[in-house]
């Protein structure tokens, strides 16, 4: 029940990654027949990730992952800008790969303004006017929350974004495919994405970068990704990346289907639950994720004690598991709560997960919540 953490390599894109470890193992930057055989296997990864998209396969750059994906947006595209440009807008519910760039350029004197959400942890738009002005370079606003699953209008800030001259970034590791993901549609200069968030393989990503957009680079060594990101190429995860998306794209509307109905069976059986509050938009959220807050009880007592049942979740985003403050996430959609008062825990479903198991943690959580 934490497919927000990750999820399962797909046997097709393993399928499809074998050879490259092996009998196909060249170096794409090569010369030679062998090299450009690697070398064309990422052209059809690159174009697979662009039609998912709807970009240009020459608008895909290849990363490590959704964080890298994240920094060097953050970071390249302040870099670009004018020096009269020296304002970051962004969300107070990202991801930390982008907070932490953030505080990064922050010490570097760039300033930082903060986009608030309301107690859905949404941005709204009318918000984002306030706080976007000229001379802001940048606009970063995740496309899905990683904790509580709301989707934001992302189309909607990136036009406040251009009118103000900014460029528009939004990590979409959580949404792509899982929801539509059009760039065209929401009029974003820069998105980021993550291969193991859909049944691809880790240490793999991507950064669209819209043709014309000035970035600055990210590696520094070889001419790899047109000279903007160093490094030999992960010929292997790039080629899982393009099969497993291509796969989930195809498989999106039965999948996500099939997920908001398990996470709706999922929340009407916890809802009656005593001390239990349901987070996130009701509405406009990821199909699969399912975020609650328990009154009066300890967080990490509540994940170990559903460990012990078999059942494995979160309090939010992975890469903060072993933080004992409360998720920053939750704090600004209830800025008045105590830290100590609520136990926060996400649910995320995948597609291996069944109405049985749904059921078996309800129950499950009955049964800790009433002892």
């Amino acid at each position: 029940m934490d497919h927000a953490a990750t999820t399962a390599l797909r046997p097709q894109a393993l399928e499809a990654m074998l050879p490259y470890f092996s009998e196909r193992y060249a170096n794409a930057s090569g010369g030679y027949a062998a090299a450009r055989e690697a070398r064309a296997a990422i052209d059809r990864a690159r174009a697979q990730v662009a039609q998912a998209i709807g970009a240009k396969p020459s608008e895909v750059f290849f990363t490590s992952g959704g964080t890298e994906a994240d920094n060097w947006a953050i970071t390249g595209g302040r870099d670009a800008a004018s020096y009269e440009r020296r304002r970051i807008a962004v969300s107070r519910v990202e991801h930390h790969a982008v907070l932490r760039a953030c505080e990064a350029l922050s010490a570097r004197g760039t300033e930082i303004a903060w986009l608030d959400v309301d107690e859905s942890g949404r941005v709204r738009p009318e918000q984002a006017e306030r706080v976007i002005a000229p001379g802001t370079s940048l606009v970063s606003v995740m496309l899905a929350n990683n904790e509580v699953g709301t989707i934001e209008p992302v189309a909607d800030i990136a036009a406040i974004a251009h009118r103000n001259g900014a460029l528009m970034h939004t990590d979409a590791v959580q949404a792509v495919g899982h929801i539509p993901v059009n760039v065209r549609v929401l009029g974003v200069d820069m998105l980021s994405m993550s291969a193991h968030k859909f049944g691809g393989p880790k240490g793999v990503g991507t950064l669209f970068v819209r043709e014309g957009v000035r970035i600055g680079e990210f590696m520094l060594g070889g001419a790899q990704e047109r000279g903007l990101r160093a490094g030999t190429e992960n010929t292997p995860g790039i080629v899982g990346m393009g099969a497993a998306l291509e796969l989930a794209v195809q498989e999106m509307e039965t999948q996500a289907r099939k997920a908001a109905m398990l996470r709706d069976l999922l929340a009407q059986q916890v809802r009656c639950m005593q001390g239990v509050r349901i987070n996130g938009a009701q509405d406009e959220r990821l199909p699969g994720c399912l975020h609650v807050s328990i009154r009066n009880w300890d967080s990490s007592l509540l994940l170990a004690r559903l460990d012990m049942e078999g059942i494995a979740a979160s309090a939010g985003s992975a890469c903060a598991s072993g933080a004992l403050e409360r998720s920053h996430v939750l704090r600004a959609m209830y800025p008045g709560e105590a830290d100590g008062e609520w136990a926060d825990l996400r649910l995320t479903l995948g597609p291996e997960n069944t109405e049985a198991d749904v059921l078996s943690v309800a129950a499950a959580l009955g049964r800790i919540l009433a002892s």
